[in-house]
């Protein structure tokens, strides 16, 4: 959703830098303006940037946050992966409105248990284009997502280009809402 949305910060919150990825602290009373809200993040302009704020820290700009994704007690694994893959289709490119699952830039998804019941999750994905500037705040909101699950430890998305990204990757519905079908 667009909105184009006038915010003021109500409190210190954390941000990503779009497209870098790299976080700081936008102080309370900062003003922006909304420009994108999908997933339960925001993307919001200020100063001339754009920061990805997480739907966690929605109440920063007088949103309800997020509520953080639920694991049955007993999840089977492939219960988590399941989750893991919801909470991917929960990331969106900032330049199209579209989940990085059903664009079809997630290539491999590994969820791994240790020993100690914790979870580590490899991620590889992809770009539209290998000199697309995104890769790093993607890589960032899907690590950032992945990692609010129960039992999550360690989340590592490495962005790939073997092979390279086509139309044919997208989905049915992705292919339908960009008008490719």
């Amino acid at each position: 959703m667009q909105s184009n949305e006038p915010v003021i910060f109500e409190r210190d919150c954390e941000a990503a830098l779009i497209p870098a990825g790299d976080t700081g602290i936008i102080p309370q009373g900062a003003e922006g303006m909304i420009t994108q809200a999908l997933g339960g993040s925001y993307t919001v302009y200020i100063q001339g940037n754009l920061f990805r704020v997480d739907g966690k820290d929605a109440d920063a700009i007088g949103k309800d946050p997020e509520p953080a994704p639920e694991l049955p007690e007993n999840a089977t694994p492939e219960e988590v992966e399941q989750l893991v893959w919801d909470q991917m289709r929960r990331c969106f490119d900032p330049e199209i409105p579209i989940n990085v699952v059903e664009l079809g830039l997630v290539y491999r998804c590994d969820v791994s248990l240790r020993d100690d019941g914790t979870r580590t999750v490899e991620i590889d994905m992809t770009l539209t284009a290998p000199g697309c500037g995104m890769g790093d705040i993607l890589a960032y909101d899907v690590r950032e997502k992945v990692k609010q699950i129960p039992t999550i430890e360690d989340v590592s998305v490495e962005i790939v280009f073997d092979p390279p990204w086509s139309f044919e990757m997208m989905s049915e519905a992705a292919k339908l809402q960009t008008g490719m079908m």
